[in-house]
Parts: structure tokens; C-alpha cells; sequence
């Protein structure tokens, strides 16, 4: 009976860490999904293959434990270190707040095809074109600011 016993909390044991596993480490399903998921059933019928209050017991208790568990894990400060930050300290700035204004004069710092790079005022920012494609090193001059985007066209 006690050897019995064991096999059933070595059974159930197993199938609630890897079922943990899989819900709090791994992505998508996995074998310890899988492993987990099979090591419950099998610990439980078992269980119930011993006697039906073993089984009814065993099923309690694995349940509780699993819950507590859970429970635990989700309170706990222990995933911090392996889960993934997505607080963002930055923030875009807009042209019109780096005084940037229509008639500053710049150069192409890429090809505006129609939105690239160029550089006005001493300033990297992105720039558009009006409705040509312009060059590398190109002067160009700004006939609008809309938000975040430059509009240019070529110096005359």
C-alpha cells in the first residue's frame, strides 16, 4: 500500500511541475504540457485503480496543491528576473516641438523615396517629399511640418 502510494505522489508531483511549467515558462503547447497533462491522468487512474476513496482523496489534494501553487507563483517576485519588460521610458518628440518651420533649409541624409532622412537646422529628422523622388545629399527646403513628418521639396 505505501509503495503504491508513492508511485501516485511521484506521478502527480511530476504532472503538476511540468503542467506549471508549461504555463508559466514555456510558450504555446509543449511536451511538458503534454507530460504533464498524461502524468495526471495516469496518477489518477492509478489512483482510482487502488481504491475509489484513494482516488477521490488524490484528486483533492493535487488539485489544492496545483491551486496553491498557482496561487503562489503568481504572487511570488520569482519570474521577474526571466520575464520580459515591456515598459517603455521614451517618448517621440514632434518637429514642430524641435523648431523646425516652413522655409529652414537642409540636406538629404538618404534618398526620400518618398520618406527618408535629412538633416535641417543641425537636426536628423524624417522628411518627406512633396511629390518627387529626391537624391542623397540633396539641398532641400521645408514647406510644411505635419506632426512628425517634414515635408520638403528640392532648393531651388
Amino acid at each position: 500500500m505505501i509503495f503504491e502510494m508513492l508511485i501516485i505522489a511521484f506521478l502527480m508531483v511530476v504532472a503538476i511541475v511540468l503542467i506549471l511549467l508549461e504555463i508559466f515558462m514555456l510558450p504555446g503547447i509543449t511536451v511538458a504540457g503534454v507530460g504533464g497533462f498524461l502524468f495526471a491522468a495516469g496518477g489518477l487512474f492509478y489512483a482510482y485503480s487502488v481504491s475509489t476513496p484513494i482516488g477521490n482523496v488524490t484528486l483533492a489534494v493535487s488539485s489544492l496543491v496545483f491551486a496553491a501553487s498557482f496561487i503562489w507563483l503568481l504572487r511570488s517576485k520569482s519570474f521577474n528576473r526571466v520575464a520580459l519588460k515591456t515598459d517603455i521610458d521614451s517618448k517621440l518628440v514632434s518637429s514642430r516641438d524641435l523648431g523646425i518651420v516652413p522655409g529652414d533649409e537642409g540636406l538629404t541624409l538618404s534618398r526620400l523615396a518618398p520618406i527618408g532622412k535629412a538633416r535641417i537646422n543641425g537636426i536628423t529628422v524624417e522628411a518627406k517629399s512633396m511629390d518627387e523622388l529626391i537624391d542623397e545629399n540633396t539641398p532641400v527646403e521645408v514647406i510644411r511640418v505635419d506632426g512628425y513628418n517634414v515635408i520638403v521639396k528640392i532648393k531651388n
